[in-house]
């Protein structure tokens, strides 16, 4: 019967687990394990996380609201129209050769919040003014964007509230509001078509 060489050594000693030389067998178990270990935290982490990050994306309701497309075909010089874009009143006016003059005219340096039509505008498109229905000074929808209504002093809008008058490039010209009606993101997707966001 065969014997192993090692029986009779006085010295030798059964390899115990973990034991081993840096780098044997027991430190690449180790490894493993550490590593297996690690590797299924992360994966928990990322499975709870997921979820919770997708939870706090917007709606679909809500990214419907993002951009919307207007139609202007049917918009007359000196008209305009009002629209909703994300819960709020938007105007889209077509001004008159007429208005875009008395709105160049004007020495910008003059207004409280001076901005030029161009600025206000697109280049070649300085007859569509597309600005938010809100007054600045307390939120309130101005008058002016159909013929008829009470367009103030200046020919442009007028906040019925506290007496705000705007220009016809809705730059703030009389009254409490301190700022121009904001001109929200657009772009003109063909001549006859806007998309607002």
């Amino acid at each position: 019967m065969a014997t192993s060489e090692f029986v009779d050594d006085p010295n030798y000693r059964p390899p115990v687990i973990g034991d081993e030389e840096e780098g044997g067998v027991g430190a690449r178990r180790r490894d493993f394990l550490n590593i297996a270990a690690v590797s299924f935290a992360g994966i928990g982490v990322v499975a709870v996380a997921i979820p919770l990050v997708n939870q706090m994306n917007p709606s679909a309701d809500v990214l419907a609201l993002a951009s919307i497309e207007v139609d202007l075909s049917k918009i007359e010089d000196g008209s305009g129209i009002k629209v909703s874009w994300r819960k709020q009143p938007v105007f889209i006016r077509k001004l008159t050769a007429k208005e875009v003059a008395e709105a160049n005219a004007v020495e910008v340096s003059s207004l409280r919040d001076p901005q030029t039509l161009a600025e206000r505008t697109k280049e070649g498109k300085e007859n569509w003014l597309i600005t938010m229905a809100v007054c600045t000074h307390l939120g309130c929808v101005p008058l002016g964007i159909t013929p008829g209504e009470n367009r103030g002093d200046f020919g442009g809008y007028f906040c019925p509230c506290h007496g705000s008058a705007y220009d016809t490039a809705g730059r703030i010209r009389k009254g409490p509001a301190p700022s121009n009606l904001h001109v929200p993101d657009y772009a003109f997707k063909s001549d006859t078509v806007i998309q607002i966001g």
